[in-house]
């Protein structure tokens, strides 16, 4: 389509942009351009000038579509008429470029080239289409997280069952060849023909994203499944998926290919697969055998990344948590995956009494019994009703059921469920909890006599929660989480119904005088551990005072981390400001702090402390790291648990490494003698390969890169050329540089070691020292061993 202004030849528009390359007539692929017509043309129509894609929109004056009859009585005439004749192909509108010198001129004026993006490039993903497109949505991750969580969505199911009182046992088997099978005595699945969609309840949940019994109805009370995905999201990424139904006194079964019913000519996913048969019923009930259903799938890896495999120690626990949850109901894993089968039961009727004995730390002697709280409470929130229309302040009725203790130990344990289901992340119910032990307990300490001293700090909930092991479980109609994977509960109201009962048992347990002496020594051990926090945190400071930069805050271009663990802890000292931005986006900041240092620092093998700590690279190292230097160097007082170096893999980046690890050498060896510090060993090159699954190679060296691009032509690969050198951090991406040089399950790092720290001396002083005689020496005399032809220049 031609985009046309109006004005005579030769007057130009207004702009401040430059004058582009001469234009060209428009394709599919190419952008509008603008041409000038001389005052005497008329209006060339959408349907006049088509040039036969007509997918760009004119960027002049907009073009209306007109009827025939409109069209026959504004036809143009002259040059127009030539013109509009002409354009009815792109070959005929290449040809009207040169149509007249006289008519046409060219405006060195340009539009802004435009996306195509019309309804065609809309797409609708029909079925469990969007399951195979994004399974990570649905299952959380592709890694073996994801591959568990299969398991969860199949056991759960039968779980709601057990939960319902309609399932006494639950067996999980995990066979030897990769597939998974849980049984359960539940009522099973509906085979009867769904009304509405005209196909069997069976093949409704297991092909039908969000189809179900838990929308309401009177299938399930609570149930953890909430929008009919899971077993439905199992069968999309399953290679074969067997389900067998045990109702109505007859024995159904079905079978499925990514979703896609049939049935199988043979035993296992390879086995010849023939689409379009339905529900089956193979036999009857027998006299004494109960309903339930039977399913067994074998997941396909293609959906997961490479090495994702099933944790049979996650199930394991997955059924012992459960089983402690739901008393009532007994769960079997069978594990044939090893050398030899193992049977394990889990069922423990004493409930989450059980669940705290388990949890707590091996060695921790209680200070207090398990307190156990349960109860009702009602909350409102916005719902829809049966017809799916919102209504607000919806009553709800929550069951609240919790058990914790105290320890003489340390260490925290609190495990939030609800309707079953784990909430790694805690939640709302959490978030009640926590509140009621703060406030409860917190004005407990402080009213209670001689345990705090007028001027001591009241305790916050790390004090209280020191030593507690606790388990909260909350049964809710719909709860609302923050993702799929229900890793967090977001129910808003459930956090005043969790608050109020908590904080009225724990007040009779204050009260009361059977429990007030244990409630007594409770409180002692709160008053304790925020006095021995407060000791600590002096002892802190006055570490910090204690060191070079003493009083000194710490650096404002520190980007540090949240974890407060030394252990996991990592410090990269980045080279540039550019660097730190894409370190910055690549890092975790859960437990990666970032301290950019501005080019070269100092020689320190040449300078003394003075000079050292006057210089401001140096001395925010020296600040960061928070330990002194030299003599005063305390390395229990190091801040991270590792410090690692990442500059360019270039000279200049050699050169920097040098520098730093010299500093570290000189003031700071025993972080070195510790094994703690690291230079990363950012790649050089990225290799990329062509086709439907293309690879990607990072390499190290010239010659590295040389060898991998031989093995994968040699192995049929198509490399994309140019292949890209790394000149800077700052020029790879996030993913690239978490990939390769940041994350600690598959970067290269170097660790810094003074296997013999005479002789490091002697190196460092010859290659940094004051001398220059005897470096240049060793350079002459090492000239021989330089390989001119790697030499970057």
């Amino acid at each position: 389509m031609l985009a046309l202004t109006w004005g005579t030849p030769g007057r130009r528009a207004a702009t401040n942009r430059a004058p582009p390359d001469p234009p060209k007539m428009p394709g599919r692929c190419r952008p509008a351009r603008r041409l000038r017509v001389s005052a005497t043309l008329t209006l060339i129509t959408r349907d006049d000038c088509r040039l036969g894609h007509g997918r760009n929109r004119p960027v002049g004056r907009p073009v209306m579509p007109v009827r025939p009859a409109e069209r026959a009585r504004r036809a143009p005439s002259g040059p127009t008429a030539r013109l509009a004749a002409a354009c009815r192909t792109p070959a005929d509108a290449r040809r009207a470029r040169h149509h007249t010198a006289e008519t046409w001129e060219y405006d060195q004026l340009t539009a802004e080239p435009e996306t195509l993006y019309e309804a065609d490039d809309l797409t609708h993903l029909e079925g469990l289409d969007a399951v195979r497109k994004r399974p990570g949505m649905y299952i959380g991750s592709t890694d073996s997280r994801g591959v568990g969580h299969l398991v969860n969505e199949i056991l759960d199911n039968s779980t709601d069952e057990g939960v319902a009182g309609h399932a006494t046992s639950i067996e999980v088997t995990l066979h030897a060849d990769g597939s998974v099978q849980v049984d359960d005595d539940g009522r099973g699945i509906p085979t009867d023909v769904h009304a509405k969609s005209g196909i069997s309840g069976v093949e409704l949940v297991l092909t039908r994203l969000h189809a179900g019994g838990k929308f309401g109805g009177s299938g399930y009370k609570t149930s953890g499944g909430l929008h009919g995905v899971g077993a439905s999201a199992v069968n999309a990424l399953s290679r074969r998926f067997d389900v067998t139904v045990r109702r109505g006194g007859k024995i159904h079964t079905m079978s499925f290919r990514h979703g896609v019913p049939g049935t199988f000519d043979g035993d296992g996913p390879e086995a010849p697969f023939r689409a379009g048969l339905g529900l089956q019923v193979i036999g009857a009930v027998k006299r004494r055998q109960r309903t339930g259903t039977s399913i067994r799938y074998w997941y396909d890896p293609r959906y997961f990344e490479v090495g994702a495999t099933l944790d049979a120690e996650a199930v394991r626990m997955k059924l012992r948590n459960t089983a402690f949850l739901v008393p009532g109901v007994s769960y079997l894993l069978r594990d044939h995956t090893g050398a030899e089968p193992v049977e394990e039961r889990f069922h423990y009727p004493n409930g989450l009494t059980d669940m705290v004995d388990f949890l707590a730390p091996a060695g921790d002697r209680p200070v207090s019994g398990i307190l156990v709280v349960s109860g009702e409470g009602t909350y409102r929130e916005n719902a829809a009703d049966a017809n799916g229309v919102m209504q607000a302040n919806v009553p709800r009725r929550a069951e609240v059921e919790l058990a914790f203790r105290w320890g003489t130990g340390y260490e925290r344990t609190v495990e939030c469920f609800t309707n079953t289901i784990r909430n790694a992340h805690g939640g709302t119910h959490r978030k009640g909890f926590e509140r009621a032990l703060t406030r409860t307990l917190a004005d407990a300490v402080r009213n209670a006599r001689g345990l705090l001293k007028a001027k001591e700090d009241p305790p916050t909930l790390d004090d209280i929660l020191e030593g507690m092991t606790a388990v909260v479980h909350v049964r809710i109609p719909e709860p609302q989480f923050t993702s799929q994977t229900k890793d967090e509960l977001s129910t808003a109201g459930i956090t005043k119904v969790l608050q109020r009962l908590v904080e009225q048992h724990l007040k009779v347990w204050l009260e009361e005088r059977r429990t007030k002496a244990e409630a007594r020594t409770v409180l002692q051990k709160i008053a304790d551990a925020a006095r021995v926090r407060l000791t600590q945190k002096q002892q802190k400071d006055a570490a910090r005072r204690k060191t070079a930069l003493e009083g000194a805050s710490m650096p404002a271009k520190l980007v540090d981390c949240r974890s407060t663990g030394v252990a996991r802890s990592e410090m990269f000292i980045v080279e540039g400001d550019s660097a730190l931005g894409t370190a910055r986006l690549a890092r975790s900041s859960e437990y990666q702090a970032l301290l950019p240092i501005r080019g070269k620092i100092l020689n320190v093998q040449k300078a003394n402390l003075q000079q050292v700590l006057d210089n401001a690279e140096c001395a925010a190292i020296v600040q960061v790291l928070g330990a002194g230097s030299g003599r005063t160097f305390d390395l229990s007082a190091v801040r991270y648990g590792r410090v690692l170096i990442m500059a360019d893999a270039d000279v200049d980046g050699a050169h920097i490494r040098t520098l730093l690890i010299t500093l570290f050498a000189r003031y700071m060896r025993p972080l070195i003698e510790a094994g703690r510090l690291y230079a990363a060993m950012p790649p050089l090159h990225k290799i990329t390969t062509r086709g439907r699954n293309p690879q990607t190679v990072y390499t190290y060296t010239q010659e590295e890169m040389e060898a991998t691009v031989r093995r994968l032509e040699k192995a049929g690969k198509q490399i994309v050329t140019p292949i890209p050198r790394f000149k800077g951090l700052g020029e790879m991406n996030a993913d690239e540089l978490w990939e390769t040089t940041m994350n600690p399950a598959g970067r290269a790092v170097r660790r810094i070691t003074l296997e013999d720290a005479e002789a490091a001396e002697q190196v460092l002083e010859l290659l940094m020292g004051e001398k220059v005689e005897p470096r240049r020496n060793w350079l002459i005399a090492s000239a021989d061993r330089v390989d001119r032809e790697a030499i970057d220049a």
